[in-house]
């Protein structure tokens, strides 16, 4: 017989749902935190952000270093009147000691939202599957979901007025992580999609076939070209880096195949569409895939698409968690305030 569980916590979360990319969320959901997110960072610039995550905890699971990620989580829980746990390996049992599903069983039991950024898509998708609080993939190389969250923010900042079917986003460089939630977060959201680099480097077919699927219904386009030309029908030039920090091995031999072609430059973005913006999801390697002068250019919204990682995480602590706050009418604060003090005066 299995016992009744005598957890304090809502261990059945109705319609529980977890973030793991952005492209299994509707573009009617993605406006929703889009909204959210808008409203929260007009309450920031007033210094008047409502304690919507009062009392709660995120836990942060982080096996690979992060400055936006780690820095605008944490932030966002203080801002919103919340507490962050960052739990590195050496922290935590991760797979190791400790199971992943058991680790998410612990967290669940103790926190109100979980965000991990791992070095593998499975151990994100091990911990939804037995977590009773939202996972947030905060970056496992297969996606990077609250990244393009920003990103669209900062895309309707600086393209105000301008349907998503107008505007054409080009990627350049290798298929990273990034490159491939572009690619389905734009075809999702109706945005033209680019991805301009080497053959060899190009987006592979199973990522395309979700593309696909993605421009039937939002009637988005996507192209995979070496053509660097391509970049002056592009109102968005969007850059990362040319190697993975996993593939190290293969720095140099990428290095060689991308420079100085593909690398962004001013003279590469005035050939841009009149109105382009430069994009980078950080951190930029200024001396390899872009120069100083672009980064820190008139085109550039890198450091406005960087702080609204902060307004994003914001949306996402809200969004996931707001339908689960539980707030105690006083007569049940009054009841529990009496029975604990009765007995502290007792002892």
């Amino acid at each position: 017989m299995k016992l009744p569980s005598s957890s304090a916590t809502n261990l059945n979360k109705k319609n529980l749902k977890h973030m793991i990319t952005l492209n299994d969320f509707t573009k009617k959901e993605i406006d929703d935190m889009l909204e959210l997110m808008s409203l929260l960072k007009d309450a920031r610039k007033d210094n008047a952000i409502p304690q919507l995550f009062k009392n709660k905890t995120v836990a942060m699971i982080f096996e690979a270093g992060s400055t936006r990620t780690r820095v605008s989580f944490e932030k966002a829980a203080t801002l919103l009147g919340g507490h962050a746990i960052f739990l590195s390996r050496r922290d935590i049992h991760l797979g190791e000691k400790e199971s992943i599903e058991d680790t998410a069983r612990v967290l669940s039991r103790m926190c109100d939202i979980i965000v991990a950024r791992t070095n593998s898509g499975e151990t994100t998708k091990a911990l939804a599957k037995v977590s009773t609080v939202p996972v947030i993939n905060g970056l496992d190389c297969v996606y990077h979901p609250t990244q393009m969250l920003a990103d669209l923010f900062t895309i309707k900042e600086h393209m105000q007025g301008k349907d998503p079917s107008d505007i054409t986003l080009a990627f350049m460089g290798d298929a990273t992580d990034v490159c491939r939630s572009l690619l389905l977060t734009c075809t999702k959201y109706g945005i033209n999609f680019k991805q301009i680099g080497p053959k060899k480097y190009h987006m592979e077919e199973k990522w395309l076939k979700l593309a696909d699927k993605n421009c039937v219904e939002s009637g988005a386009t996507y192209e995979i070209t070496e053509d660097i030309s391509k970049v002056s029908e592009c109102n968005i030039i969007y850059g990362d880096s040319f190697y993975w920090t996993t593939r190290l091995d293969e720095k140099e031999e990428r290095l060689a195949v991308f420079m100085p072609d593909y690398v962004i430059t001013k003279e590469l973005l005035d050939s841009a569409a009149p109105d382009a913006i430069l994009m980078h999801c950080l951190p930029a390697n200024d001396k390899e895939e872009i120069t100083r002068e672009a980064l820190e250019g008139e085109r550039s919204v890198v450091f406005d698409q960087a702080e609204n990682r902060l307004t994003a995480q914001m949306a996402i602590l809200v969004y996931f968690t707001h339908k689960y706050d539980i707030r105690p009418v006083q007569e049940t604060l009054n009841y529990h305030k009496y029975k604990i003090y009765s007995l502290l005066k007792r002892i």
